[in-house]
């Protein structure tokens, strides 16, 4: 399906959360796991919150699946920086990850930052929102939809302090739906 090297979905039916990442980056590629530059705050906010009972790195990217929660992203193809995708990259990809996600039907889908969900948004659902972080009104077939800030360092508008509090939100609402 690709004409590229990317990361692995960590997809499967009935997850608690799947986190959809921007894209992966050129070095997450190349060292095969999401999220593998050490200077991304994705793994220190996301062992700070408590989401699952043990701390997790990249190279255990793909156990987070043993705790509920899946791993994919809004573009595939792999980039230096975010910056780096064009409209063609979201026009073909978006409608791909909404396949996926009606598909599998996890219960949150939680967007790595508004640029992301935001270019989902417009071009798989075909709406031109200023997504904030957080809970989202909108639903993706029967999963709740939920934003955190990107942790990319790039994203220096949010510390890791700040980070944490969106997983931990993130956390409250897999919590309440568990009900």
């Amino acid at each position: 399906m690709t004409d590229f090297e990317t990361l692995p979905d960590y997809l499967r039916p009935a997850l608690d959360i799947v986190l959809v990442g921007l894209n992966p980056s050129d070095y997450s590629v190349r060292q095969g796991h999401y999220f593998a530059n050490p200077r991304n705050r994705f793994w220190a906010a996301f062992n700070r919150s408590g989401l699952v009972g043990e701390e997790m790195s990249p190279e255990l990217d793909f156990r987070l699946i043993d705790h509920g929660i899946g791993l994919t992203d809004v573009v595939k193809r792999p980039t230096p920086q975010g910056s780096g995708l064009k409209a063609e990259d979201y026009r073909r990809w978006a409608p791909v990850l909404k396949e996926k996600l009606l598909e599998y039907a996890p219960n949150i889908v939680c967007f790595q930052g508004v640029m992301g969900y935001g270019q989902y948004l417009r071009y798989a659902e075909g709406t031109r929102e200023k997504p904030q972080v957080g809970r989202q009104c909108l639903t993706i077939g029967r999963s709740q939809v939920f934003v955190v800030p990107n942790p990319s360092p790039a994203n220096a508008q949010y510390s890791l302090d700040d980070l944490v509090y969106w997983f931990r939100e993130l956390l409250d609402l897999r919590t309440e739906l568990a009900k």
